[in-house]
């Protein structure tokens, strides 16, 4: 199953990531400091919306009474940075990496790197640009799973480099769930790492009984900013109850949290 944005924009499993990252970023909004953005695969940063309109909170990019297009999360990280904030944005696919070009091209606090995303782990992190260090930011991890089971360990490795090499960054990872009993390696490695607390957050629009679906996805936080968890928790029975279908659930649970 291929899980590259462009595929899937504006679905539910994209309401939920881009839901958990504006919370995260609001809350590194919070303090007067620059915060820095990784995000490993950000695709094209919009997409056409075809037929009927897929998403409701998107009128910001959209002329008056029209749908057109759907931010992607390259695209909202940007709109909620300020002037201080910064954003590197990889992509690997040529067409892809073109369009998101073409879209920060006159943006000055974008960076858009056509690279492949887990190389970018080492080579911009920890983040410095022009002379500037920054000691706080998010790397949010969203690769299309088209290698399917032989992906988690890649994700894995990536976010133990990330906490190598900036400890001090919270870590999103997006992740499909078609059954959620098969991601149990992939969680326990999660909750080996060497991170204070392991979050997650997860949206089932149906049950997950099938193998050959995508079923739901979820978002698993590393080092979660404080209170992220009481921030998402009202937003999943609304998506649930919105998006869901009959069977439907939610799942806000620690793998690991750091009571300190």
């Amino acid at each position: 199953m291929n899980y590259r944005h462009a595929f899937h924009a504006g679905n539910h499993a994209d309401v939920l990531k881009h839901v958990v990252l504006l919370a995260h970023l609001d809350a590194l909004l919070r303090k007067d400091g620059p915060f820095f953005v990784l995000d490993t695969h950000a695709g094209r940063g919009r997409y056409l919306l075809q037929g009927e309109a897929a998403g409701r909170a998107v009128a910001a990019i959209n002329p008056v009474d029209a749908l057109l297009a759907y931010p992607g999360s390259p695209l909202l990280a940007a709109q909620a940075m300020r002037e201080q904030d910064r954003l590197a944005a990889c992509e690997l696919q040529p067409e892809e990496a073109a369009e998101l070009k073409a879209l920060f091209a006159h943006d000055r606090r974008v960076a858009v790197h056509a690279r492949d995303g887990y190389d970018a782990v080492r080579a911009l992190l920890p983040p410095r640009v022009d002379g500037v260090r920054y000691a706080r930011g998010l790397v949010l991890v969203d690769p299309p799973y088209e290698a399917q089971e032989a992906e988690y360990p890649k994700v894995v490795a990536a976010v133990r480099e990330v906490l190598q090499r900036w400890p001090q960054a919270g870590v999103a990872i997006w992740y499909p769930v078609k059954q959620r009993r098969s991601l149990q390696p992939f969680f326990r490695k999660l909750a080996g790492l060497p991170a204070r607390s392991v979050l997650l957050a997860e949206l089932l629009v149906r049950p997950d009984d099938s193998p050959l679906r995508l079923n739901g996805s979820g978002m698993a936080l590393i080092n979660p900013p404080w209170k992220l968890d009481e921030a998402i928790a009202p937003a999943l029975p609304f998506l649930q109850r919105h998006l869901g279908e009959a069977g439907a659930s939610t799942r806000l649970e620690w793998l690991r949290r750091d009571e300190g």
